[in-house]
């Protein structure tokens, strides 16, 4: 049952057919793990936390930099040198007593993800490498688990959800990872703030989506935005039999990690 206060809080959505005080209780119940507390998980956390998703999971290894708070709206001039999971945490619970957030202050890699991700419904991609984004990939294939990809670079974004089984993966769409320092990372090539803004608050609607059971997920669609351009555009994504990791043949079965451990998880800094 709902106290007074939490249909108060809630009411916006309470009053939505889609929603109501069920649908409120699915956002309780629900578990969503945020990979990367930066530029795209700042958005995504504070929105979770706001919209009442009972059970929030942030992981990053990293400490608040001057340089983030140009966009890592999660975090405050005060919070240099925090812990970014920490920093992250404050706000949330601040912003809603109602939610319970688990932190966990490490790189993500082959040896823990999967231990990692095994406790939540649905798992979002916050990263701004290649290693990551694909380690996140099969493990959440492997473990059967939905999650929201993400990326962002300069003016442009990517996102798509995918649901192991049903939708194409990540590698469907790219079966590796291109050659270290072919695409330069954010801290090399630039993005303007306001960016992971929008693309953290379509991953965090895909999480919210996903817990009440609601509307069309991002499935088998790669959106993209361009910001300068101020366009989306939809890019159909089909199952490839040939996919490494979903395939009709898979030749991943168990995680490994891409790159050397030093750059494997070197999370949302973008």
């Amino acid at each position: 049952m709902l106290t007074e206060e939490q249909i108060e809080r809630y009411s916006r959505h309470i009053i939505l057919k889609e929603v109501g005080g069920k649908g409120q209780k699915k956002l309780f119940d629900g578990k969503v793990l945020i990979i990367g507390a930066g530029g795209l998980g700042s958005p995504i956390a504070l929105y979770l936390a706001a919209a009442g998703v009972g059970t929030i999971g942030i992981a990053d290894a990293d400490v608040v930099d001057l340089s983030n708070l140009q966009r890592q709206i999660a975090h405050h001039t005060k919070d240099i040198g925090v812990p970014k999971v920490e920093s992250a945490r404050e706000k949330m619970v601040a912003m809603n007593p109602d939610v319970t957030v688990k932190t966990y202050q490490e790189w993500i890699s082959a040896s823990n993800i999967a231990q990692i991700v095994a406790d939540y419904d649905f798992v979002i991609d916050g990263t701004d490498n290649f290693a990551a984004k694909f380690l996140i990939n099969d493990a959440c294939v492997l473990a059967g688990k939905p999650y929201s990809h993400g990326g962002i670079l300069q003016f442009d974004g990517q996102t798509m959800t995918i649901k192991p089984g049903e939708s194409p993966c990540y590698r469907c769409l790219f079966p590796a990872p291109p050659p270290k320092d072919a695409i330069p990372s954010c801290s090399q090539a630039g993005v303007i703030g306001v960016l992971p803004g929008v693309l953290g608050t379509i991953q965090a609607t895909e999480a919210i989506k996903f817990l009440l059971g609601k509307g069309d997920l991002l499935t088998g669609r790669l959106l993209t935005y361009s910001a300068l351009r101020m366009k989306f555009r939809e890019v159909p994504v089909k199952k490839s039999p040939k996919c490494p990791v979903c395939g009709e043949n898979p030749t991943i079965t168990e995680l490994v990690d891409e790159l050397d451990a030093l750059n494997v998880c070197d999370l949302e800094k973008a």
